[in-house]
């Protein structure tokens, strides 16, 4: 199953939307004094064009999420620091289209890998329930040093603060650049789709809560995991909040309708999407009603999951 990334809501937010994105593999994009963009050719539905990795600094270098274990992307990477000392490698989050080439960089770099925790679920699984996202976490990553919220990580010319954001992942950072004025959201704020928010390794209230720390930052561009820059980021933010409460009605509504098994309200929220994408619809309905649930406006006949029935509270 390929690595867990956005979801197939890819019709919401039309004013803010943008799916236009060059790629140009292989070539290390500038995107200001500080900060260039290089994308591995990982391109699939829940990648987009593929994964971003970004060169922030001018002298010695960050490389922010290598990316996918691919030896010619690591070698790409190289290529763009054109001789100049990576002095860090930072991870987002534990996703396998972002981490695992952290090590094969390590290895030819000797630069430490910092950020991003070992990959963890949000809650426990529960009892006789199976993680079907666990071919997407990668469990081999082991960070040199885990960064903590408000951390800040310094090199020549540059810093880069840790804002701890949830949801995505439990163990999901982004990251602003003081110098450049930008914020680095990985897989939590993208252009091109909404992020998918799955149980077990996702949970939709951290997910709320981290939109709610960056709308209250003063970052109008974010540089995301996927796709091209996020322009506006504050109103984007915004926008995206505003389209998950909208989700979660929809949701609501359709218990309220009758609906009791997460399949049925699938079918009708998600009627104009590929069936192919309903299992991952499936998940993120799933974290809406574990919220829902937890919040007292739905009740369960068992722990939450895809096969546990809801009723209005």
């Amino acid at each position: 199953m390929p690595c867990p990334g956005p979801s197939p809501e890819h019709h919401v937010l039309p004013l803010l939307h943008d799916r236009t994105f060059d790629p140009r593999y292989g070539e290390a994009v500038k995107l200001s004094p500080l900060v260039a963009r290089l994308t591995a050719p990982n391109a699939s539905p829940f990648t987009f064009h593929g994964t971003n990795t970004y060169l922030v600094g001018d002298r010695d270098l960050a490389v922010i999420d290598p990316g996918p274990d691919d030896n010619a992307h690591v070698r790409a990477i190289l290529d763009a620091a054109a001789g100049r000392p990576i002095s860090h490698i930072v991870v987002t989050h534990t996703h396998r289209d972002h981490s695992p080439a952290a090590r094969a960089l390590k290895a030819l770099t000797g630069a430490p890998i910092i950020g991003s925790g070992p990959h963890r679920p949000a809650r426990p699984l529960n009892v006789g329930e199976v993680n079907p996202l666990d071919a997407g976490g990668d469990t081999e990553h082991v960070p040199d040093r885990e960064l903590k919220d408000g951390e800040v990580l310094e090199g020549d010319g540059w810093s880069l603060e840790t804002i701890a954001t949830p949801g995505h992942t439990a163990n999901h950072l982004a990251f602003a650049c003081k110098e450049d004025g930008a914020l680095f959201s990985g897989d939590h704020v993208m252009a091109w789709s909404t992020s998918i928010v799955a149980p077990p390794d996702g949970a939709m209230a951290d997910y709320m809560a981290s939109l709610d720390r960056l709308m209250a930052r003063a970052e109008e561009v974010y540089y995301p995991g996927h796709g091209g820059p996020v322009r506006d980021a504050p109103a984007y933010v915004a926008a995206l909040k505003e389209h998950r409460l909208a989700r979660e009605a929809a949701v609501l509504a359709r218990i309220e309708a009758g609906d009791e098994l997460i399949p049925e309200m699938v079918k009708v929220i998600y009627r104009d999407i590929d069936r192919s994408l309903h299992g991952p619809a499936a998940l993120s309905v799933l974290a809406h009603v574990e919220d829902l649930v937890a919040r007292g406006r739905v009740i369960a006949d068992g722990v939450p999951s895809l096969t546990t029935r809801y009723t209005p509270a």
